[in-house]
């Protein structure tokens, strides 16, 4: 059990160096070098002997690197970057997954194209639903305080969603859903290059990094995700259930300031 998890670690590390380098623009990854000949001391009287190379890994061996890399999901950094308008365009009248079926209106996004920070929730919710545009309900009303403790206004940042259409009865959206609907998330963030991408809950940021791990242990401190530094912490549903996240969500919030370079308000 000890090696099946570490080897997860190692695989999970893998793949978050993986997109950062396609961010960077490197779209593939040397799996081998060529190998180096061997050359046995040479007898007495008599030139050295050079040994064939040895055997090279078998193809399915070799090409693991390439499908893990494939497998990612994050956008191809060597496509051309498309504005938020081109992207909205791309979705159209969306029908690729079934929660197409219980839409009112599509929602893409909202706020700054040029936006140093990006939140992204989970899934639009009923009043989201109703009105096409993201976290105007309770929860969003909270996320508007939050941005405006920060110093800011909503039109400052970039709002958005892992899906585009509410899930019924506001469930978690199911992985099938979130792997049609979550490449439109990526080059939303690719297209407007924030310093700071926040994840507002354990569904955007398990999305996002590629990963199954708790947001307690992934919030507080910084993930990197391509150029944007990666901040995770709760949704503010979870503070409506619960007061007692508010304290480390404006911590997190707070480190997230600092590497903006923002000061607090009356500072």
């Amino acid at each position: 059990m000890k090696r099946q998890s570490e080897l997860k670690g190692i695989i999970g590390d893998l793949k978050r160096h993986l997109e950062f380098q396609k961010s960077m623009g490197v779209a593939r990854v040397p799996v081998e070098k060529k190998a180096k000949e061997e050359t046995i001391p040479k007898a007495p009287g008599k030139e050295p002997v050079k040994t064939q190379p040895k055997a090279q890994t078998s193809p399915e061996k070799k090409d693991d690197v390439i499908r893990i890399e494939e497998q990612i999901g994050i956008f191809d950094a060597s496509a051309k970057k498309m504005t938020l308008e081109e992207i909205r365009a791309e979705i159209g009248d969306c029908t690729r997954c079934k929660l197409h079926e219980g839409r009112t209106n599509l929602v893409f996004g909202e706020g700054n194209p040029k936006a140093r920070l990006v939140f992204v929730g989970e899934g639009p919710g009923r009043d989201e639903d109703l009105q096409g545009k993201p976290f105007v309900g309770r929860s969003g009303q909270l996320l508007t305080k939050i941005i405006e403790a920060m110093g800011l206004k909503r039109e400052d940042v970039y709002i958005c969603n892992v899906v585009k259409c509410r899930p019924p009865e506001n469930r978690t959206p199911e992985p099938d859903e979130m792997a049609t609907c979550e490449q439109f998330l990526f080059k939303q963030i690719r297209s407007i290059e924030p310093g700071v991408v926040v994840c507002l809950g354990s569904t955007a940021a398990q999305s996002i990094l590629k990963t199954k791990q708790s947001l307690g242990s992934l919030r507080g401190k910084f993930h990197q995700y391509g150029r944007a530094k990666l901040m995770v912490t709760y949704h503010p549903a979870a503070l409506l259930r619960n007061p007692n996240f508010k304290k480390p969500l404006w911590e997190d919030m707070q480190v997230v300031m600092k590497e903006l370079g923002i000061s607090k308000p009356g500072d």
